[in-house]
This record gives C-alpha cells, structure tokens and sequence, in this order.
C-alpha cells in the first residue's frame, strides 16, 4: 500500500487530495471521481459563473417566478434554514450582497447610505422556498453558497473515494478538510490524518497541529482581507444585520463529524463578538481553536498562548 496525493486548484484556491491505496488503477479511478464531484459542485453554485444555479436564482431575484431545484439544493437551504435559525439570524445566505458595498482594496471605508441601500436585499426570512423551488422575493437580492459549499464539497469528495474502495483518505480544499480512516504508518496508539491550523499571520507556519478523525475539520478569518483606517481594524466578515464588519475573533477552526457543520459553527462564532463567541465555542460541544486580535489562543485544540505577530 502507498500514499497517493493529488494536487489541484478548484473553489478559488489550491486543493489536494492525499489517500492510501495498493491498486494504482483503483486510486486513480477515486481520485477522478472525486476530482469530478468538487467541480460539479463549483460550476453548480459558484456566483461567479453566469450559467450556475446560484446565477439563474440570483438572476430571477424579483421577477416572479420560482426557479426550479433539485433535492440536493434543497437539502443545502434547508440546512441553511436551520443553521440560520440556530444563529439567531447570524448565518445568512442573503448576505453576500454585502460585499458591494465594502471594497477592501480600494482603502476606504463605504458610507452609511452605501450600506443602507443594500439591507433591505438582506434577510433569509424573505427567501421563498418551496418544495423543488426558490424565489428572490426582491430584485437585486442574492444567495451565496460560498457559506457552506467548499465544506460540502469536501464531505462529498469524501464519499467519492469511500465509494470508489478508498479506506483511509483526506481531502483538503483550500483549508476546509474532511478525512476518514487511518493513514498509513500512524504510530501505535494514534489515529486520524496529521493536519496542522494555519498561523493567521505567517502563512507558512501552523499554529497548532492536530490529528483529524473521520469527519471535518474547517476554518474561518479576516485577518488576510481587512482594512485599517484611523487605527481601527475592519475585517471583511460583514454582520448581515448591521452590514458592517464584525469586530469579534480574527480566526476559528471547528472539527465535527462533518465538514459542512465545522464550517457553519467557525462562521457562527466570527460573527459573534469575542467574549460571546468564545462562550458558545466552550458550549459547543466540539473541539475548537479560537484566536483573537491580540493573537491569543484559545480553545481545546491548542493549549492558551499569545502568538508572535511576526
């Protein structure tokens, strides 16, 4: 048996794909499968691309009539509703509108009225959904997957390989990973694929390591896109009531049994103030890693420590 990894770029960033297998035409046959899913998945919902399903909806916004979908995509907005319902109203697949407003390369911050002509686009509660449609009840409104579906993609292409006779494998999209059996040469005793947490500021080096289990693990931060005017931080996690940035955590990872809740619950608590959303982590139920502006640890993943800055 050997270790097989496979690189590749997909969901905006670098991606791969690392699993033990004796059969070499078997590892390539699961690692096309699950290649394939994860395309599938962006080209299905990405708001970048003009014939995904996520553009045909966002097109019809206001115009009166359903856009038909499938199971699957209703399956992933009633796991929104949910999750949305947990969050008191924080997870909010309408708010991605938000990001016109705040452009964080421009070096300026956008005025009230910029911001408060979008916050009538924003509300998961106008979202019309029927069994087998949706509808944008306003024109201009929006959903935006990217709150959930690199980490389902990441769950999926974990089916891909179990189905395709892979036994121990971990799937890596851009930070958002899911993994399932034990790896090749584990020392006795552990279990779980080694995977290191990202320093949110040296990208190079990990701030924590951590062996992960079968299920997911997924991070989320503003520390790389954030702009800074008159000594104040402001990151790009936009708080869906207010339609400003949040000033709570700069970093949260979450591992869960899957991928798809570690994203949703990281998201939750970066769009919690910090003292509340170090509560809620603590409550969770999860293992978790929290790191907030004066780049302090906290959480059950890495003993507390101040980070250097660099």
């Amino acid at each position: 048996m050997g270790r097989i990894e496979h690189r590749f770029k997909a969901m905006g960033g670098p991606c791969c794909l690392r699993l033990d297998a004796n059969d070499d035409v078997m590892a390539k046959r699961a690692i096309a499968a699950a290649v394939a899913e994860v395309v599938r998945l962006e080209k299905k919902y990405s708001r970048y691309l003009d014939d995904s399903l996520t553009s045909q909806i966002n097109r019809a916004a206001g115009a009166g009539v359903p856009v038909p979908i499938d199971h699957e995509t209703s399956a992933l907005l009633s796991y929104a509703n949910t999750v949305w319902e947990e969050s008191q109203g924080l997870f909010d697949l309408t708010s991605g509108v938000l990001r016109l407003a705040w452009d964080f390369k421009s070096g300026r911050c956008p005025n009230q009225l910029e911001i408060d002509a979008l916050l009538p686009l924003v509300g998961w509660d106008l979202v019309q959904r029927e069994e087998g449609s949706v509808y944008l009840p306003r024109a201009g409104m929006e959903l935006d997957f990217g709150g959930c579906v690199k980490e389902y993609a990441a769950d999926s292409a974990a089916m891909q390989l179990r189905r395709s006779g892979v036994t121990s494998g971990l799937i890596d999209l851009a930070g958002d990973m899911a993994a399932f059996g034990t790896p090749q040469g584990n020392v006795s005793g552990t279990s779980g694929w080694p995977v290191g947490i990202r320093h949110p500021v040296e990208k190079d080096k990990a701030v924590a390591g951590v062996n992960l289990p079968e299920g997911g693990l997924a991070s989320s931060g503003d520390y790389e896109r954030c702009l800074h005017i008159d000594g104040k931080r402001y990151g790009h996690i936009l708080h869906p009531h207010t339609g400003w940035p949040v000033q709570g955590l700069i970093a949260v990872s979450v591992l869960a049994a899957q991928c798809i809740v570690a994203g949703s619950s990281a998201t939750i608590a970066m769009l919690k103030p910090a003292d509340e959303a170090l509560d809620w982590l603590d409550n969770l139920g999860l293992p978790w890693l929290a790191i907030d502006v004066d780049l302090n640890c906290h959480g059950s993943l890495v003993a507390s420590q101040q980070l250097s800055p660099g």
